[in-house]
């Protein structure tokens, strides 16, 4: 396959689409990202790699990062992750409040942001220093060792945590977050404000279209079962309440998040990255979204 002339076509179609939508405001560091930046990288098993537009320019990851943290704590603790959180797609924006109390405290799947939050307690009474950890493991598996934490966008995720702080709380009340609350909002805005480039997550996402196994490491990651459970709740919650129209049209596992990114997971060939801030209502990237439709449509490779 000519995968730089098949980028061309894929980035011609994808700029018709970029700074549509509307940058995340939430987080007024995010705000400020500008809309019109695309980037696009593809990784293969083999080792081959192709970039095009902004794909070495690091942004913030924002629930990309759920992926890694998740991957961390199967690594960590194994099945006892789904003791205290579910893997059914939620149907509900990803902040909602309403579903969890209906639910008794147990977050759907550990890709909204109440599952992420007791994902992220796991990991705090399973390691010493969770986010150092996680980044040391990214920086290992893409060779860059500059892989960091935007502190401004932690910090402006601190100031505006009311809503994320109002579902730990509630899950704290329910026995479910073990942990000191502010260690966990603090934890868990630290793994959304990592910075990477598409680069970065293409090379990142190799663990899980290498069936646990990255090949920039020498040892396993995850179990072939355990990378087989994050692909399969990409598929289903990684898009938030968008997940059948991405199944639809993309018909890839893929995580986005509010910075615009969007990994997406071929098994047994490459991972793909996809950067574009300006999102649609679900608060998925309306370029990266096409632009993963075009190349699947392009190519005819999906997981269907």
């Amino acid at each position: 396959m000519d995968y730089p002339e098949l980028l061309e076509e894929i980035f011609h179609v994808a700029r018709a689409f970029v700074g549509k939508g509307k940058v995340a405001d939430y987080i007024p560091a995010l705000a400020r990202v500008p809309a019109e930046k695309f980037g696009i990288a593809i990784s293969l098993l083999d080792g081959r790699e192709y970039v095009m537009g902004d794909a070495d320019e690091s942004f913030s990851i924002q629930s990309v990062s759920k992926v890694f943290s998740l991957a961390l704590a199967l690594h960590h603790l194994g099945d006892q992750v789904w003791h205290r959180v579910g893997i059914e797609p939620s149907g509900n924006p990803f902040n909602s409040l309403v579903q969890l109390e209906y639910e008794n405290g147990i977050p759907r799947n550990p890709f909204i942001n109440a599952g992420a939050l007791v994902v992220t307690d796991w990991l705090l009474g399973s390691s010493a220093d969770p986010t150092t950890e996680l980044l040391d493991w990214l920086r290992a598996a893409t060779g860059n060792p500059h892989i960091g934490i935007d502190r401004e966008v932690a910090d402006s995720e601190w100031e505006h945590r009311h809503r994320n702080a109002a579902l730990t709380h509630f899950m704290a009340s329910c026995g479910n977050i073990r942990s000191n609350v502010d260690r966990v909002l603090r934890t868990y805005f630290e793994h959304c404000a990592i910075a990477m480039s598409c680069r970065d997550l293409a090379r990142a996402g190799l663990v899980l279209a290498g069936h646990g196994k990255s090949p920039r490491l020498e040892e396993r990651f995850l179990t072939r079962s355990q990378a087989k459970e994050i692909n399969a709740l990409m598929l289903t919650c990684g898009t938030y309440d968008a997940a059948g129209d991405f199944a639809f049209r993309v018909g890839l596992p893929g995580k986005s998040g509010v910075g615009g990114g969007i990994l997406a997971v071929i098994p047994n060939l490459m991972s793909i990255a996809v950067w574009s801030p300006a999102l649609d209502s679900h608060g998925n990237s309306m370029a990266g979204v096409e632009a993963l439709e075009r190349f699947t449509t392009l190519t005819g490779i999906s997981v269907f």
